[in-house]
Parts: C-alpha cells; sequence; structure tokens
C-alpha cells in the first residue's frame, strides 16, 4: 500500500469523514527541498467531518497531523489540511 492509500485509510477510519480528498502534489515540488526525486512526499488533504464540530482551526490541524505522525516522521515532507465540519464546507 502506498503513502497516500495509507493516509486515505487512516483519515477514513479516525474520522469518517463526509467527503475526502487526499492529493498527491509531489510532483509539482520537484526540486523543491524534501522531494529529493521521490514520489509521495507532498499532499494536500480535504476532508469534512463531523469529528471537527466545535473544533478551532488548529484543533483540527492537530487532529490530523497526531493521526499521521508516523508518515510525517517518515517520508512525508509536507502536508496542507483544509479541515472542516458539516455545512461549513
Amino acid at each position: 500500500m502506498g503513502t497516500q492509500d495509507t493516509i486515505t485509510q487512516k483519515l477514513r477510519e479516525a474520522f469518517t469523514p463526509e467527503s475526502l480528498d487526499v492529493i498527491d502534489e509531489s510532483n509539482l515540488h520537484e526540486g523543491h527541498a524534501g522531494h529529493a526525486g521521490r514520489s509521495e512526499t507532498h499532499f494536500r488533504v480535504n476532508i469534512v467531518s463531523a469529528a471537527f464540530s466545535g473544533k478551532s482551526r488548529i484543533d483540527r490541524h492537530r487532529m490530523v497531523n497526531e493521526l499521521l505522525a508516523p508518515e510525517l516522521k517518515g517520508g512525508v515532507h509536507a502536508l496542507a489540511i483544509k479541515a472542516k465540519a458539516p455545512g461549513e464546507a
């Protein structure tokens, strides 16, 4: 299983999202720090979940970052997060 699939699976299991897009943007960062010629290094996550209701933007980002800590310590160099509660999307 690739990194994108792992991220998708973890987010689905933890947050039961109404919508989820995990986009590999590594190709947009060729030549930048952290890319090193590898794929699956830069991701964008768009997620809508009831788990984010009543949480601040920072708390939502912390929730996602904590869940994906192993990936962020591994090969993932950058993670852009757009986390919303239902009705905010």
